[in-house]
C-alpha cells in the first residue's frame, strides 16, 4: 500500500507544480479580471497536497484529504467569472453553416453551455459578457430581462439566448438537477423528432432518381426511424416548366442565392408579382403526390419553403395539396403578417404553422389569440431560450394551438430543445434536418451521461437524472469540426469585459 502511496505523491507533487505555475501565470496575465484573479488566488491557497499525510495510515489519509472537499456547489455564493465561445461548421447553408457554442464560467468552477442560433454571430452574445459579469447565475429569469433588450427577430435573438441557455445549464449543474425539472417537471421521456425527405428528393421530377429515392426514403424510415418528415414542394420544383409560372424570369436573382436587396430571396412574398398557373399547379400535384405514394400515408408528411408569392397564390398552391393530406404547411408568407396567414389559414384545409424567426412570446400570443395558424413553431436559438420557448408553448396550448420545434444547430442547443419539449405539454415534434442527420460525426460532438444516444429510431431520449443540460463537448472532435473563418477555442475575452453604455429604457 504505501509503494502506491508513493507513486501517487511522487505524480501528485508534479502536477501540484505544473498547476501552480499555470494559475500563477494567469494572475499575472494584465488581461485576467480582478474577479477571477481573487478566485485563482484563493483556489491556490485552497489545495490540497498528500504530502503532508505520510505519517498517516491510508483511511486516515483519505479522510483527511477528502473532509473539505465541496461535494455540492452552494449556489447562493454563486458568480459569473467568465464567457468564452467557440465556432462550429455544421452544413453548407449560408443560415446554418456557422454554430457558435458559449462557456459561462463560475467562481466555483461550474460553467454552463449556451448556443447562438445557426448562422449568428458570436458577438451577439460576448457584447452580452459585460452585463452579466458578477452576477449570480442562479437568477435567471432576472438575468434575462436584463439583457432581452439587446435581442430581435431572427438570428438578432441567439446571443441573448445563448445565455439565457448556459444559465439554465449552470443553475441544473449547482442543484444537481436536469433542465426539465427547474421547469416543473416533464411531459413525456421521449421527444418525437421529425426529418426531411433525403435530398435525393429535392428538385422536379423530371431530374429526379426515383429508385434511389425510394431506397433513401426506406433508410430515412425503416433504418434511421422517423416517423414524421417534411418536404420543400416549392416553385423550384415547377418554375422550370413552360407555361407553369407568370413573371418569374423577371424577378432579378430568381432561382439563385443571391440576397442582395430588391432579389427574389429578399422580396417579401406579396411584393414579387409571382403567379402559378394551373400548369404550374398540376405540375406541383404530381410532385407532391409522388413523394407521399412513396412515403406512405402512415407518417406525418409536412411542407416547407412554398415559394414568394400573394395570398391569392398562397391559397391555390394550398388547395392543390389538400388531397395529399399534409401535416402542415410552413410560413407561406411573413410571420408578421398576422392577418394575411389568418387568410390562408381560414381558407384551407390543411394546417398551417409558423414561428422560427420570432424573437419573445408576445408577437407568438397575437397569432395564437388571432388563431392565424394553427401550429406555432418556434426556434429556441430565436424565440427567448429555454423557459421562454416553454411559456410560448403553454399560451398557445391554452388557445388551442399546437407546437412544433425548429432547430438547426449542434447537439448544445438541440438538448436545450429537449428539455423544454419534455416540460412542454403541446409539442408535437422537433426538426433534425439533413445536415444532422447525415452526418455521422454531429452526436460525437457532445458526451452524455451514461453515453446515451442522443436519439434513437427518430425519438430524442430526455435525461432523467443528468444535471443541467446532461451534455459536455467533446473537445477532440469539436475541434475537428471548427469554422475555418474563427478556429480558436474557448481562448479569454477581456475585451469584452468592460460595459460601454447606459441600458435603461426608460427615465
Amino acid at each position: 500500500m504505501k509503494s502506491i502511496l508513493n507513486d501517487l505523491l511522487a505524480a501528485n507533487r508534479k502536477a501540484e507544480k505544473e498547476e501552480a505555475a499555470a494559475i500563477q501565470a494567469e494572475i499575472n496575465n494584465p488581461a485576467t479580471s480582478n474577479t477571477r484573479r481573487d478566485f485563482l488566488r484563493k483556489t491556490a491557497l485552497g489545495g490540497i497536497t498528500l504530502g503532508g499525510f505520510m505519517g498517516m495510515s491510508i483511511e486516515d489519509t483519505l479522510a483527511q484529504t477528502t473532509s473539505k472537499v465541496n461535494r455540492a456547489s452552494n449556489p447562493s455564493e454563486l458568480r459569473i467569472t467568465d464567457m468564452r465561445y467557440t465556432t462550429v461548421s455544421n452544413g453548407t447553408a449560408f443560415t446554418n453553416a456557422r454554430n457558435v457554442i458559449i462557456r459561462i464560467d463560475t467562481n466555483q468552477g461550474i460553467y454552463g453551455l449556451g448556443e447562438v442560433r445557426d448562422g449568428g454571430d458570436a458577438r451577439y452574445a460576448l457584447f452580452l459578457k459585460s452585463r452579466i459579469l458578477g452576477q449570480n447565475p442562479c437568477n435567471v429569469e432576472q438575468i434575462f430581462k436584463s439583457i432581452k433588450q439587446f435581442g430581435g427577430h431572427g438570428r438578432a435573438g441567439g446571443g441573448v439566448v445563448a445565455v439565457e441557455m448556459a444559465l439554465w445549464d449552470l443553475v441544473g449543474k449547482a442543484y444537481g438537477v436536469p433542465v426539465w425539472q427547474l421547469l416543473g417537471g416533464r411531459y413525456r421521456d421521449k421527444v418525437r423528432l421529425y426529418a426531411y425527405v433525403p435530398n435525393s428528393g429535392e428538385g422536379s421530377l423530371a431530374k429526379m432518381d426515383i429508385g434511389k429515392f425510394k431506397a433513401d426514403v426506406k433508410h430515412r424510415m425503416n433504418e434511421q426511424g422517423f416517423t414524421w418528415l417534411k418536404m420543400h414542394p416549392g416553385i423550384q420544383v415547377y418554375s422550370d416548366l413552360k407555361g407553369a409560372t407568370v413573371n418569374t424570369k423577371y424577378s432579378p436573382g430568381f432561382g439563385t442565392s443571391d440576397l442582395s436587396m430588391g432579389s427574389y430571396q429578399n422580396t417579401k412574398h406579396p411584393f414579387t408579382a409571382i403567379q402559378v398557373t394551373d400548369k404550374g399547379l398540376n405540375e406541383l400535384a404530381r410532385y407532391v403526390n409522388t413523394i407521399r405514394e412513396i412515403v406512405g400515408y402512415e407518417v406525418p408528411l409536412s411542407a416547407d419553403h412554398m415559394g414568394h408569392f400573394d395570398v391569392n397564390n398562397c391559397i391555390r398552391v394550398g388547395r392543390a395539396m389538400e388531397p395529399y393530406r399534409l401535416a402542415s404547411l410552413e410560413d407561406f408568407v411573413p410571420w408578421e403578417m398576422t392577418e394575411q396567414l389568418k387568410t390562408i389559414t381560414d381558407a384551407l384545409n390543411t394546417p398551417t404553422m409558423t414561428g422560427e424567426d420570432i424573437y419573445l412570446k408576445e408577437e407568438f400570443m397575437k397569432i395564437c389569440d388571432r388563431h392565424a395558424v394553427d401550429i406555432v413553431q418556434p426556434d429556441m436559438g430565436t424565440s427567448g431560450g429555454i423557459l421562454e420557448t416553454k411559456k410560448i408553448g403553454d399560451y398557445a396550448e391554452e388557445k388551442g394551438v399546437a407546437m412544433g420545434l425548429h432547430f438547426a444547430g449542434t447537439p448544445v442547443c438541440f438538448m436545450a430543445n429537449v428539455h423544454s419539449a419534455a416540460a412542454t405539454q403541446n409539442v408535437l415534434a422537433l426538426e433534425v434536418p439533413n445536415q444532422i442527420v447525415d452526418n455521422t460525426w454531429w452526436p460525437q460532438l457532445v458526451k452524455t451521461a451514461n453515453n446515451q444516444p442522443l436519439y434513437t429510431k427518430g425519438f430524442a431520449s430526455v435525461p432523467l437524472d443528468a444535471p443541467g443540460l446532461g451534455v459536455e463537448l467533446n473537445d477532440e472532435v469539436m475541434k475537428q469540426h471548427l469554422h475555418p473563418e474563427d478556429n480558436s477555442y474557448f481562448r479569454p475575452t477581456p475585451e469584452w469585459n468592460e460595459k460601454r453604455s447606459h441600458d435603461r429604457l426608460w427615465s
